[in-house]
């Protein structure tokens, strides 16, 4: 128990800091609700949890490798530019408002999340992080703990969702279509900064790895 809840804090505490994940689930959530916010966060989750069986495998430096992570930057770029420009577009479209049955799939919902939290600064994030927290419990201990230590963190992030949802479920309730339609336009310029981002650490990996 000890174990579980210190790793429990951690993937709380690290799953706070804005990023790609946290920007589609509240623009989702926003849009069309807790559900569809849920979905992208369970489509991060799920790349999470495959992330920690890679690890359990021992494929950290394969994941870790510019072969494999250069494409991968590129890739994201393209994607977050795509989410940003279907963002800003459909600002002012494909908004559900309290009482009002949705069309839009969780499905594809939750591919979003799968695909957004396909990224490099994901990738990095965990091999870097708790990539080196699970590894070293898992040579220090046993599978058992290994696998407590992954729940933990696990467990942290699944709470932070919740709690994000519940707000912005909340807050939902005050919000007319025109402030919907902002924070539409605010999540898309924040996706497409977090695209240049991504395009720049292609270029400099890229260049790090394979000078011209």
């Amino acid at each position: 128990m000890e174990i579980y809840l210190k790793y429990f804090l951690m993937g709380l505490t690290i799953a706070l800091p804005i990023g790609t994940i946290t920007i589609e689930m509240t623009k989702q959530g926003i849009k069309h609700g807790f559900l569809h916010g849920w979905a992208v966060g369970l489509g991060g989750m799920t790349v999470d949890f495959l992330l920690i069986i890679a690890i359990y495998l021992g494929l950290a430096p394969l994941l870790s490798a510019p072969l494999i992570q250069i494409p991968l930057w590129l890739l994201g770029a393209v994607f977050l530019f795509y989410l940003a420009y279907d963002s800003i577009k459909n600002a002012n479209h494909d908004m559900t408002m309290i009482g009002e049955a949705t069309y839009k799939s969780i499905g594809k919902t939750y591919r979003n999340g799968i695909l957004v939290a396909i990224s490099p600064s994901n990738l990095i994030f965990w091999i870097s992080i708790f990539g080196v927290v699970l590894t070293d419990s898992f040579s220090q201990a046993n599978t058992a703990d290994f696998f407590i230590t992954a729940s933990g963190i696990l467990s942290g992030i699944l709470v932070h969702d919740i709690i994000l949802l519940t707000i912005i479920s909340v807050t939902r309730k005050a919000m007319n279509k025109k402030a919907i339609m902002t924070v539409s336009i605010i999540a898309g310029i924040l996706l497409f900064g977090f695209g240049c981002t991504f395009l720049y650490k292609f270029f400099i990996t890229l260049q790090a790895n394979y000078p011209f």
